[in-house]
């Protein structure tokens, strides 16, 4: 029988590592596409990015980032906050790794990642899709 999908909902960053966490003591069933450690990697990835940059990409994604933040980008924030992100949706290729199996070092990762995002006392980079 495949696993199932849980809606969750977190009211913070330590909420999210404390939900790593038990994932990694108890274990877990894979029902999507990504493993602890990529799922763990990706949160990581953006919470990084958005106190020290996201790095130049191409002229097309470029334009087209531009055009999202400046049009629909914000109100697929909303629509994304409200309902959680759709599995399979498209997301930068960087900030999906291929599984390594360190679901341990994936949870470290992600628990100092959100630690120094909660920590940040200066401003946070606006989403290249969303703005501000």
């Amino acid at each position: 029988m495949p696993a199932t999908r849980c809606q969750l909902r977190f009211q913070s960053l330590a909420d999210v590592v404390r939900d790593a966490e038990s994932l990694l003591a108890k274990g877990y069933d894979k029902a999507g596409n990504w493993d602890l450690s990529q799922c763990c990697h990706h949160l990581a990835y953006w919470l990084t990015c958005s106190l020290d940059g996201f790095g130049k990409q191409p002229l097309p994604i470029r334009a087209f980032l531009w055009l999202a933040r400046n049009t629909f980008g914000p109100g697929q924030l909303k629509k994304i906050l409200a309902k959680g992100f759709p599995p399979n949706g498209p997301t930068d290729p960087n900030s999906v790794k291929p599984s390594d199996g360190d679901d341990a070092g994936a949870v470290a990762k992600l628990k100092q990642a959100a630690e120094r995002f909660d920590a940040h006392s200066g401003s946070i980079l606006p989403s290249r899709f969303s703005g501000r």
